[in-house]
């Protein structure tokens, strides 16, 4: 009985906390973010799209290679 009026009172605790209080620690964890620069940005994009075009490459040239040696062994 003791844990059940234990609990109850932290989430009474919890419940009366003001909201205004979770609002501005929200707004102190935003301000602790160091947002990439416009160039940081761009460099890393243009590193994203280019391994994708790499990987894109190599998984069609792998297909192609499977796809051609299916063919052979199967005389289609």
């Amino acid at each position: 009985m003791g844990e059940t009026t234990n609990k109850e009172t932290k989430k009474q605790a919890q419940a009366k906390a003001p909201k205004q209080s979770k609002f501005k620690a929200l707004k102190s964890e935003f301000r602790k973010i160091i947002w990439p620069s416009k160039e940081e940005v761009t460099k890393q994009s243009i590193v994203v799209i280019v391994i994708t075009i790499i990987l894109a490459a190599v998984i069609a040239a792998f297909d192609f290679i499977i796809q051609s040696g299916l063919f052979k062994l199967l005389n289609i």
